[in-house]
């Protein structure tokens, strides 16, 4: 799978409606309402409903792991550190640092 598709907003090979799948990923966590219905009614009409409503679910479920792993400042250990290492860099994950809302340890 393409990595790089994440940061750079394109769409991931292989991925059968990865734009539009982005762009909805993207939405769900902005804060245009507006963006998130065309995204929505998009992905109903190129996946169709149920499909849409899993992928709502999917990631709302990230969402959720990731506020609560924020807001009680879990850390990866050691063995998840090594073991996720390269992702992290190629998705260039340290920039996200400054926007955490725990403070580093």
């Amino acid at each position: 799978m393409d990595l790089h598709a994440i940061n750079d907003g394109g769409s991931a090979t292989g991925v059968a409606h990865s734009a539009e799948l982005i762009t909805f990923a993207e939405a769900m966590v902005g804060a245009d309402d507006e963006a998130l219905g065309r995204a929505r009614q998009k992905l109903v009409a190129v996946l169709g409903r149920d499909a849409m409503i899993d992928a709502a679910g999917v990631a709302s479920n990230f969402e959720r792991m990731v506020r609560i792993a924020d807001g009680t400042g879990i850390t990866l250990g050691d063995s998840l550190e090594q073991f996720s290492s390269s992702v992290r860099d190629e998705l260039q994950l340290d920039r996200l640092r400054d926007r955490k809302l725990t403070p580093d340890t």
